[in-house]
């Protein structure tokens, strides 16, 4: 490449025209050659992951009904199903997960007028131990969220003693329950086949009171049901620790326990579709529940805290031996 070096004497136009060539001259590709600009790669944005579900319902299960010999016994008694919810993620074959308020069964606020939506994914499993969380926010245009796990069509027993390990929430308007529901409405619709609740709880904590609540419903088709219940009183330290929630269901006597003290016991039930021991000689489902608001326990208020959880440890049945 020829060298130039600025001389001022020189005209103006001998500058610009030597100039010009140098340029022409330093170009690589020929003198009317265009260097091309590469194009950048277009900016790739990737949508978010949809989240997966955590729980999932299946349309063909199998039902495995446990007929068990009546508990007599507790010292003799062995266990023939149990779950302990040791796994990551909670069975299909073993739970269904119910969505909703219950319109879908004609039960809008499935019956009671409770608030919540319940939602599918508000059931999850930590460190062995099932958590149904109930939450302040909206969805559906219901302001609270919970969930309701049941094992109809799956698994279903007669007889021997059901238990839960739990911890139960607290305050005004919660409302959780562990409970039985018949396999097949055999004596008509509710409560004429029956209802077995096994623990209820409302209002925990509030006005300092902490009531446990063992029931039966029987008797006519609603309107004309009735129903027995018995209550206990236990303390604020015993519902924030696991306990134990029992009944020992026999043919002619059911009977209520937290642990290993008996609180409440029922020997007179009826349907009016078959003589004694009926509504309380065929197979029940399981119930795990958390509803918020309701007639019973009334609407949560500024004292009610969110969220609230009932934790399940595990839940056995036993039979006699």
């Amino acid at each position: 490449m020829e060298s130039y070096s600025f001389n001022a004497k020189k005209p103006l136009f001998f500058v610009l025209i030597s100039s010009l060539a140098l340029i022409t001259a330093c170009g690589g590709g020929g003198g009317d050659s265009i260097t091309e600009v590469p194009t950048p790669p277009p900016i790739v944005v990737s949508p978010p992951p949809v989240a997966q579900p955590i729980n999932i319902n299946i349309t063909n299960p199998v039902l495995k009904i446990f007929d068990n010999t009546p508990v007599s016994d507790r010292n003799n008694m062995s266990m023939v199903w149990s779950e302990e919810f040791d796994e990551t993620q909670l069975d299909p074959e073993t739970w269904f997960f119910e969505s909703g308020d219950g319109s879908q069964y004609g039960l809008d606020g499935w019956g009671n007028n409770e608030l919540q939506w319940y939602l599918e994914d508000s059931a999850t499993i930590d460190n062995g131990v099932l958590v149904i969380s109930a939450a302040q926010e909206m969805s559906n245009n219901r302001n609270y969220t919970s969930a309701r796990l049941h094992t109809r069509d799956r698994v279903a027993v007669r007889y021997g003693r059901i238990e839960a390990r739990m911890k139960l929430p607290l305050g005004q308007g919660i409302w959780p329950a562990f409970w039985l529901m018949p396999q097949s409405d055999t004596y008509g619709t509710w409560a004429a086949s029956g209802e077995l609740d096994i623990m209820e709880a409302i209002n925990l904590g509030v006005d300092d009171e902490y009531k446990i609540h063992g029931t039966i419903h029987h008797g006519a088709m609603w309107p004309n049901n009735t129903s027995s219940t018995g209550v206990t009183d236990v303390t604020r330290d015993s519902v924030l620790e696991f306990h134990n929630y029992a009944v020992e269901w026999d043919i002619n006597e059911i009977r209520w326990y937290i642990d290993d003290t008996l609180y409440a016991t029922q020997t007179n039930w009826s349907t009016i579709n078959a003589p004694f021991p009926a509504p309380f000689d065929e197979p029940f489902y399981i119930i795990l529940n958390l509803a918020v608001g309701g007639n019973w326990p009334g609407s949560p208020n500024s004292t009610t805290v969110f969220p609230q959880t009932l934790e399940v440890d595990y839940i056995r049945v036993y039979e006699g031996r």
